[in-house]
């Protein structure tokens, strides 16, 4: 009863229940964002962990057996955050930059890539595991967190050739890793359909579609966006963007990832004010990164983590054996060049995070039979990676 001798109801709705939590969730995030601060712990690994938590309360505490604590909106708000990060990314394939790094930035991102890739996906065949965990955990295994990388390299204050090259490698590695992505869900989907010339078909479109969303989005936005005033228009217009190139791609069934790289990339390299619409959005990207970040960690199946500790050592240490390798690779390259480079440069590549949790989620989806697994796998190794990874860059700088 009020004060006033009237009776008082909650009225818990599934939306309010939603706003709540969002609400907290970002609450959360700046206490995440000031013990970062103060302990030099990765905050995406606090907000990992944070997401764990809600896992746990909904899962053993509650009872729950579904691992979605925002039911419908988490899905859209992680595909907003990928799209996001995809479209900054194709912003960074500017033909100017790419003729700044020079060949060596691309040998070297290139055999680390390969190199990488074959021996976690090699290794994980050789132990048996399914053919659709191995293709896209060697797939996921090319990203790197560009952001650990860069901090490490800012803090060290070293400006010789290794910390040039590790800042260019991770201006592009991800853009790698998103088309060697694309590339293997869709071959790995031909492969296992039983209806080959079909799938064929349908991993093209996967692909080929990409693109043409992407430049049909992207070449209007690159003609529009020089003519918008700065400001609101220019929000808007980044906004729109956002949630074209992620409702369209869903719709049509093409990779989201890919084609918001090709519009970010036509827009760096169409427009004459392009920096505008890639500022806009990333002044809007951090909320989203932080539901990202706390749902991958609430969406793990506490339940498969038995099944996944195996999975998860295995790959970290098949994907730190391919970073030396094809690192060492690379180096071997550059040195016809007479560039001088540490053998191990290639650990320095280690951290990884928001992209390779995408990857992990968009495959959960495409394949829900090893879904629990492939997760747990990918959020386990990287709350590790992203603890060891800056580490392993101080190492290879000193």
């Amino acid at each position: 009863m009020s004060e006033f001798g009237l009776p008082i109801s909650l009225h818990v709705t599934p939306s309010a229940t939603a706003l709540v939590l969002l609400g907290v969730i970002l609450a959360v995030s700046i206490l995440a964002d000031a013990i970062a601060s103060r302990t030099r712990l990765p905050r995406i690994s606090l907000l990992v962990l944070v997401g764990l938590g809600i896992a746990v309360i909904q899962q053993l505490i509650l009872g729950e057996t579904k691992a979605s604590p925002l039911e419908g909106l988490g899905e859209p708000l992680i595909q907003l955050a990928l799209v996001m990060v995809a479209f900054l990314l194709g912003g960074e394939l500017t033909v100017e930059r790419l003729r700044s790094t020079g060949a060596l930035i691309l040998i070297v991102s290139l055999s680390v890539m390969l190199v990488g890739g074959l021996v976690v996906g090699a290794g994980l065949a050789a132990l048996g595991f399914p053919l659709a965990v191995v293709v896209s955990l060697a797939a996921i295994s090319v990203a790197t967190d560009p952001a650990a990388v860069s901090e490490a390299v800012h803090e060290s204050g070293d400006t010789r050739l290794r910390a040039r090259l590790l800042l260019g490698i991770v201006a592009i590695d991800d853009g790698w890793g998103i088309l060697a992505f694309g590339l293997a869900m869709a071959l790995l989907g031909w492969w296992l359909s039983g209806d080959g010339q079909a799938a064929l078909a349908m991993a093209g479109w996967e692909l080929g579609g990409a693109i043409l969303l992407g430049g049909a989005i992207g070449l209007p936005a690159a003609w529009l966006t020089g003519r918008l005033r700065p400001g609101e228009p220019t929000q808007v217009e980044a906004i729109a963007l956002i949630l074209l190139l992620a409702g369209l791609s869903s719709w049509l069934g093409v990779s989201g990832l890919l084609s918001a790289m090709v519009a970010g990339a036509l827009i760096a390299n169409l427009s004459r004010h392009h920096t505008r619409s890639f500022n806009e959005v990333e002044h809007i990207e951090w909320p989203f990164l932080v539901f990202f970040f706390v749902l991958s960690g609430a969406s793990v199946n506490l339940r498969a983590l038995d099944d996944a500790l195996w999975l998860t050592l295995v790959y970290i240490v098949l994907r730190l054996a391919g970073r030396y390798l094809g690192g060492a690779l690379g180096v071997y390259l550059a040195r016809l060049r007479q560039a001088d480079l540490p053998r191990n440069l290639g650990l320095a590549l280690t951290p990884q995070a928001g992209v390779a949790m995408g990857m992990a989620l968009l495959a959960a989806e495409r394949f829900p039979e090893q879904g629990a697994l492939l997760l747990s796998a990918v959020v386990g190794s990287t709350l590790v990676f992203e603890m060891v990874g800056p580490l392993l860059v101080r190492r290879v700088l000193r």
